[in-house]
């Protein structure tokens, strides 16, 4: 079983470490496009902020078979 990560401000992703979420802290875009690259292999789903996925763009978000399922924090 895969891990979770989650990306995005530290005000908005901090607090899903409690809940065992791999946390990555992005403050602009391109920390979470650093992020995102650092990912372990072991991360089957990512969860990012609106203003992460912003910054990646729907091409880097869309589902594919080589990369983790991405999800998108509502407000």
């Amino acid at each position: 079983m895969g891990t979770v990560a989650a990306i995005g401000a530290r005000a908005d992703v901090t607090g899903l470490a409690l809940a065992g979420v791999e946390v990555r802290v992005a403050e602009d875009a391109e920390a979470v496009r650093r992020a995102l690259r650092s990912l372990p292999g072991t991360v089957t789903l990512v969860v990012l902020t609106r203003a992460a996925a912003g910054a990646l763009g729907a091409e880097t978000t869309a589902p594919a078979p080589n990369r983790p399922l991405t999800v998108v924090m509502s407000s």
